[in-house]
């Protein structure tokens, strides 16, 4: 399972956001890494922006160079608004639903959740993280006893994330359903989407 396993610290200081989640130590070092860090006053070219906002993307879903050029050619061949619709794309992906359901305390950890077979979509075991869900797509718990026990263990530690309007989770039932696709507004981006379609469009 391809993933980015290097210091997240240091990316989250790199672009000066949270980009794997709250980080005291981003509070007090809020400044690039590095020995030149607190002094640095380097001017950016457009180039160096523009990647920056797509690298912002990968890491905060959890794809590599290869997967996420993938998802932007998938919405580009699609009708409609191409950085939307990745957006779209990225936020339905079966790790990112379980982790919008609170059944994971990160996506990291969602996707371990999916890759370990704990889910089942429709009635069916997933194992594939980047699997698509549709539209009225089941998203539930697999009926065994270490699945219920993480994924109970995990709502409980995520009771302070409100589940997405396009979402509906029953928590007693450990189960959850993709009601419609996520409109822009709601999606709420860590990076602008239209920098990243320019990036890959140049």
């Amino acid at each position: 399972m391809a993933r980015y396993t290097g210091p997240k610290t240091r990316i989250s200081r790199r672009f000066g956001m949270p980009i794997f989640g709250p980080s005291k130590y981003l509070e007090r070092r809020n400044y690039s890494p590095g020995m030149h860090g607190p002094k640095s006053r380097r001017k950016l070219t457009d180039y160096a922006l523009r990647l920056a906002e797509k690298q912002k993307f990968r890491y905060y879903y959890g794809l590599l160079e290869k997967q996420f050029r993938a998802v932007y050619e998938k919405a580009r061949r699609q009708r409609g608004v191409t950085g939307e619709t990745m957006l779209q794309i990225l936020e339905t992906r079966l790790d990112n639903i379980v982790y919008q359901l609170g059944l994971a305390t990160s996506r990291p950890a969602a996707r371990q959740m999916v890759a370990h077979g704990h889910l089942k979509v429709n009635g069916h075991r997933v194992n594939v993280p980047s699997y698509a869900v549709q539209v009225n797509d089941t998203i539930e718990v697999r009926d065994a006893s270490s699945s219920k026990q993480l994924a109970s263990k995990n709502l409980e530690g995520s009771t302070s994330r409100t589940v997405p309007e396009w979402l509906n989770l029953d928590r007693d039932l450990l189960k959850g359903v993709l009601t419609r696709i996520p409109t822009r507004d709601e999606i709420q981006p860590i990076a602008n989407e239209q920098v990243v379609v320019e990036f890959y469009s140049r």
